[in-house]
């Protein structure tokens, strides 16, 4: 007898990236670890292979109080955490709009939030088809669905006229639409939207003024993506529209302030009036109280106390750019053996992933696993995570894929 109702989930299916990464783990054991390569995993790690700490925000959390981790936190978030979040995602140029926070568990939360918030039962997400595969489970697991549309073009760019045909397709059919932007840095491709790219997304958006528009950018990689202001410069583009558009940001302390663990985020938004931003502090103030109520005080408190203290941040900062340096030679390292190889991948511009389009990519991951090397497949393509490998090990991986792929598609 099944107990629990399906209502669309599927029940009891293993999970692939792990199921992928307890074979690498396995294979390490019997292979010894410097003869393994485990591309699977989506996390930073040093060239040890351990994970990449900010020994900075470990010392903020040593100096917290025992009722910083103890006591209840608003439902919002303590006041001091929203304005931090504020200057964690804008800096000091704060955003020609009426802005307003709310805590969420990670950046997951704050995607759970925006589609509770801003979608009706049965309505469709819209995203690009290369995209983080939880996107659909967060919708489905709320009644929702997830539509995508080509996110490149046969160059190799965005693919403004597929989003566009996919927004018309999607608005002819509801009232409203809430559009999933993974930028920069996206997961699973390391692409990052250009100034040009967000120009499109703009005009496309602005077709429609009858119709609601809630844009949601997931930033989960935004610290490890390149120089600081300029990965924010699109936020600027997200000011000034038209009262039907509000623009979503899904903020992450994981990557960032390397706190996966303490499952500390946030929803935000850049709304065009205070009544729109009022309204969003009500709603995902229900919705969070509906799900995980209150939120992680020790998390909240030690980033307020990291953007308090100029020292402490500067300490952060520099430590971050240590790692962010680490990964951009292993992310240029695997595109400088990718092109050497003749081997073609998705526009990789930073970040912790790549991946490497290719027909049969189940079939390809298991051939790639006779050299030692586990990856993950992803429905049309395979992806590497250059975060949680060597640089010498990031141009290893290309030519062996390469011939994986012709083998697996002779």
């Amino acid at each position: 007898m099944i107990m629990a109702e399906a209502n669309g989930r599927t029940i009891g299916k293993p999970d692939k990236l792990f199921g992928v990464s307890s074979l690498a783990k396995q294979r390490i054991a019997v292979a010894g670890k410097e003869n393994v390569i485990d591309a699977t995993i989506g996390v930073l790690l040093t060239d040890e292979g351990k994970l990449a700490v900010l020994s900075s925000v470990i010392e903020g959390l040593r100096q917290l109080a025992p009722e910083d981790f103890a006591e209840y936190a608003p439902i919002a978030g303590i006041p001091s955490y929203g304005e931090t979040v504020k200057k964690a995602v804008f800096l000091d140029e704060q955003p020609d709009a009426f802005v307003e926070t709310c805590f969420t568990p990670g950046g997951t939360g704050a995607l759970r939030n925006a589609v509770s918030c801003y979608t009706k039962p049965g309505e469709a997400v819209l995203t690009g088809d290369w995209h983080w595969s939880p996107y659909r489970v967060i919708a489905e697991e709320q009644g929702r669905r997830l539509e995508t549309y080509s996110l490149f073009d046969g160059e190799g760019k965005f693919n403004y006229k597929a989003f566009g045909a996919s927004l018309t397709d999607l608005l002819n059919r509801q009232e409203g639409a809430l559009i999933i932007i993974n930028t920069p840095a996206h997961n699973p491709t390391g692409y990052t939207f250009t100034a040009d790219d967000w120009d499109r997304v703009i005009e496309t958006i602005c077709k429609f003024p009858d119709k609601k528009i809630r844009l949601l950018v997931d930033i989960a990689y935004l610290d490890f993506s390149g120089d600081a202001r300029a990965y924010r410069a699109f936020f600027k583009k997200l000011t000034g529209l038209p009262e039907n558009i509000l623009p979503l940001v899904a903020f992450s302390a994981s990557k960032g302030f390397t706190l996966y663990g303490m499952r500390c985020g946030a929803l935000l938004c850049m709304a065009p009036t205070a009544e729109i931003a009022k309204e969003f502090k009500d709603a995902c103030t229900v919705a969070s109280r509906a799900s995980w109520s209150n939120g992680n005080r020790a998390a909240m408190t030690v980033l307020s106390n990291i953007f308090a203290d100029e020292n402490l941040l500067a300490k952060v900062t520099e430590e971050r750019q240590f790692f962010l340096d680490a990964l951009r030679r292993r992310g240029k390292a695997f595109m400088d053996a990718a092109a050497a190889a003749g081997l073609n991948c998705c526009p990789y511009d930073s970040g912790f992933f790549v991946t490497v389009p290719c027909e049969n990519a189940e079939a390809v991951g298991k051939e790639l696993q006779k050299y030692d090397i586990f990856t993950i497949p992803l429905g049309e393509g395979v992806r590497v995570s250059v975060a949680s490998i060597t640089e010498t090990e990031c141009a290893r991986i290309p030519e062996k894929l390469k011939l994986a792929i012709e083998a697996v598609n002779a």
